[in-house]
């Protein structure tokens, strides 16, 4: 199968504009996201394997000085001493509140500093050429083509705004509850499981401007035909293996489930409370409310997927299987997203919105959307919500593609290859459109809770 760049030639000015609107929602959301906490609440560390959210919105505008300043005009820095203070490699997160961090009014201030020296250089470049991919060093007419620099730190910032969304969860009391319409109302599925055919399908991406490179190059994969649910496994789904005793019976879990399920004394997932005898509540940014049993369940960590999987005679997909059940047509073209192709025209390669019908993305009910609630997103053999609501564990450890290159920097991908960490597809309620497509690979250690990961479950042909 030849597979061929397909990403046109962008207009500057387009690019532009497009860009500089990115970055200003980008940056909008992460400011408003903050808002309603108290400075004390920005400094305080809420969990330890969470940062302070000062951190974090410093942190955002240290990586765009890095890449959006230096990198592409390679100004001085601002202040030499933030670049220590706000790598994520050197310092793990429980330690970063001994850090000398800036106060809140200093990192908006910073912040700012940071964005309009950004526009400045945007505004006095030439060209975003559509060349031959990704190379291998650095250069600017690399990281500029496409805008891929630009979409980087977009898509950065919105992956930290969804971490902050997973501390702000974290932070318990009365302390974060933000006004948010209710999600559409679910609805009955024609079935609980897809058939998808056996055979060979196109898996990662050359063509899209913004792909990290984990997403690359794009490769043949030969699948057999397998089974997968229709959506993601519901909170009333979940119930029983909870109700049923799941958690106290070793057979369900790997070794390795069994000593973390042990090590902590789950009995069921993060932020579930057990009332009395069939009743349950969840606490969603610091309010109870009653387990709402249609909507996929959320905060479980690998290990509990899989039990799950197990006690229902099933387990998860690989990812390989859950990229082919979201993006191929059956003719022989990719999609972008499971409902069909990107927006066409000069910004086809640069990722968008699309409309709000079609997926529950970007913490627009804060909450996952009940199971059935968006059919016009679903595939055309049926299956439903595999963009948004939830993270989905797959059953794949982060490895490289063949063929993988590093770019732009080892400490994005590469380091994180290996069997310590499970992937994620599919994004949450939390993620941006931006930062969202079939080829998205997220990952995470097997253990974590605190994102807003689910899953659905997939059996052999």
């Amino acid at each position: 199968m030849t597979l061929e760049l397909s990403t046109p030639a962008l207009r500057v000015p387009d690019v532009k504009t497009t860009v500089a609107a990115q970055l200003d929602e980008a940056r909008r959301r992460s400011l408003e996201l903050l808002a309603p906490l108290s400075d004390a609440d920005l400094v305080r560390q809420h969990s330890p394997i969470m940062s302070p959210l000062v951190w974090d919105l410093a942190h955002i505008g240290n990586y765009e000085e890095l890449w959006l300043l230096r990198a592409v005009s390679g100004a001085r820095p601002i202040d030499a001493a933030l670049d220590d203070v706000y790598d994520a490699f050197r310092h793990p997160r429980r330690t970063r509140p001994a850090l000398p961090l800036l106060g809140p009014i200093e990192a908006r201030r910073y912040l700012g500093e940071v964005r309009d020296r950004s526009l400045d250089v945007l505004d006095g470049l030439a060209a975003f050429d559509a060349a031959t991919g990704l190379g291998t060093a650095t250069r600017l007419a690399d990281l500029v083509t496409n805008a891929f620099v630009y979409g980087m730190v977009v898509q950065h910032e919105h992956q930290h705004d969804e971490t902050m969304l997973a501390t702000l969860q974290l932070m318990g009391g009365e302390g974060y509850r933000p006004l948010a319409p209710d999600p559409p109302p679910g609805s009955r599925l024609a079935a609980t499981e897809v058939r998808v055919p056996g055979g060979p399908f196109v898996m990662g991406t050359d063509d899209e401007a913004w792909a990290f490179d984990n997403e690359r190059p794009a490769h043949v994969v030969d699948l057999e035909a397998f089974w997968i649910d229709t959506a993601p496994v519901s909170n009333h789904q979940y119930l029983g293996f909870v109700e049923d005793g799941g958690y106290d019976e070793q057979r369900w879990w790997t070794d390795e489930g069994w000593a973390w399920r042990n090590e902590t004394g789950a009995q069921h997932p993060q932020f579930w409370w057990r009332e009395g005898p069939g009743s349950w509540t969840r606490v969603r940014f610091g309010w109870e409310e009653a387990l709402p049993l249609d909507e996929p369940v959320q905060h479980v960590c690998w290990h509990e997927a899989t039990a799950y999987a197990r006690w229902a005679g099933r387990r998860l997909p690989t990812e390989a299987e859950w990229e082919k059940a979201a993006s191929w047509s059956g003719d022989g073209h990719k999609r972008r997203h499971p409902w069909g192709p990107g927006p066409s025209g000069p910004l086809s390669g640069v990722p968008g919105g699309f409309e709000p019908g079609l997926a529950n993305l970007g913490q627009r009910h804060f909450r996952p959307a009940p199971v059935g609630a968006y059919p016009a997103g679903a595939t055309p053999a049926g299956c439903h919500q595999l963009l948004g609501d939830v993270w989905e564990w797959t059953s794949s450890d982060f490895e490289p593609y063949p063929g993988f290159r590093s770019y732009p920097y080892r400490e994005y991908s590469e380091v994180f290859f290996g069997s310590g960490y499970k992937v994620l597809r599919g994004g949450s309620w939390a993620t941006h459109p931006t930062a969202v497509r079939t080829t998205f690979r997220n990952w995470d250690h097997p253990i974590r809770r605190q994102i807003f990961a689910g899953f659905r479950c997939a059996r052999d042909d």
